[in-house]
């Protein structure tokens, strides 16, 4: 599809380079930029009980004195919180206003439950959420932002580690395509990409032959697909000998000189954990290249 929204999120406490990577993508294609900055705490906020300002007994006096500290250092940060939201908003604004881009900047402070939901309303009306090194390396808000943005709404999102140039208009893709419906989506919301690069290589590893899976041929059928989409494509089908796929796939991409990797995001919405391990373990260990997924 054509990327005409384009959703970043970054933490309050995060550098500006996941927004100037998420910018320069925008201008290279004309896009909308939507900024979403968040800064989640790291305890839910709650009322305190009835009574705990006024102790009843002696005894319970320490412990009260204790939760209303607990209270005050709270509300201290969270107005900490809010005016580094809105500091780091000024500072992205006045960036974005200098590349001259179309875009709007939001903020919101709210709970780790909430986080998924926020992203999620978010990523309903864009075309492609963008995972930046910042967030990638923040466990604590980098699980839930992949969770609401992709699991939570079907959109892709594309993950740019550090070092990778990332481009929406690539030359060469890599599609890891298996036949599944993940595959397949992926392959759907990368379209646009696919059809207009020069080379695309549709990679199986260790594909069976099956007339209920991926057909007699494997990667016949996809690779037919793209090609009436005018894709220009070629099929590699490549043993594992023994190891994982991701690392069959990776180090194909070197070998072909890939810009991008396309491929399904598997795992249910409780795993959205193992699913950013997951990919933090494939920038980590494996070339700077951006990976597109979708589910």
């Amino acid at each position: 599809m054509d990327f005409k929204s384009v959703l970043s999120v970054t933490g309050s406490d995060h550098s500006d380079q996941d927004v100037k990577i998420a910018a320069r993508l925008c201008a290279e294609i004309g896009a909308y930029l939507s900024v979403l900055i968040m800064s989640p705490p790291p305890l839910v906020m709650s009322p305190l009980p009835l009574g705990d300002g006024i102790p009843e007994w002696p005894g319970q006096r320490a412990q009260a004195i204790a939760r209303l500290d607990k209270r005050f250092r709270q509300i201290e940060r969270f107005s900490h919180d809010m005016a580094s939201l809105e500091r780091t908003s000024r500072d992205i604004q006045t960036l974005l206003r200098a590349m001259r881009l179309c875009y709007d900047v939001d903020t919101d402070y709210c709970d780790h439950a909430s986080v998924s939901d926020a992203v999620r309303q978010r990523a309903h009306c864009t075309d492609l959420t963008i995972v930046g090194p910042a967030l990638l390396n923040d466990n604590n808000l980098g699980p839930f932002v992949i969770n609401g943005s992709l699991f939570d709404t079907g959109k892709p999102v594309l993950v740019v580690p550090n070092g990778a140039e990332a481009t929406l208009s690539p030359r060469r893709v890599l599609v890891g395509w298996d036949s599944r419906v993940e595959a397949s989506r992926a392959v759907r919301e990368a379209l646009d990409l696919l059809s207009g690069a020069d080379e695309v290589r549709v990679t199986l590893v260790d594909p069976e032959a099956t007339c209920n899976g991926n057909g007699a041929e494997p990667g016949a059928d996809i690779a037919a697909y793209l090609t009436r989409h005018g894709a220009r494509v070629s099929v590699d089908r490549l043993p594992s000998a023994g190891k994982p796929v991701a690392t069959v796939l990776a180090q194909h991409a070197i070998d072909t000189s890939a810009d991008m990797i396309v491929m399904g995001a598997y795992g249910s919405r409780r795993l959205r954990e193992r699913l950013f391990g997951g990919v933090t373990r494939w920038v980590v260990g494996n070339p700077p290249l951006p990976l597109f997924l979708a589910r």
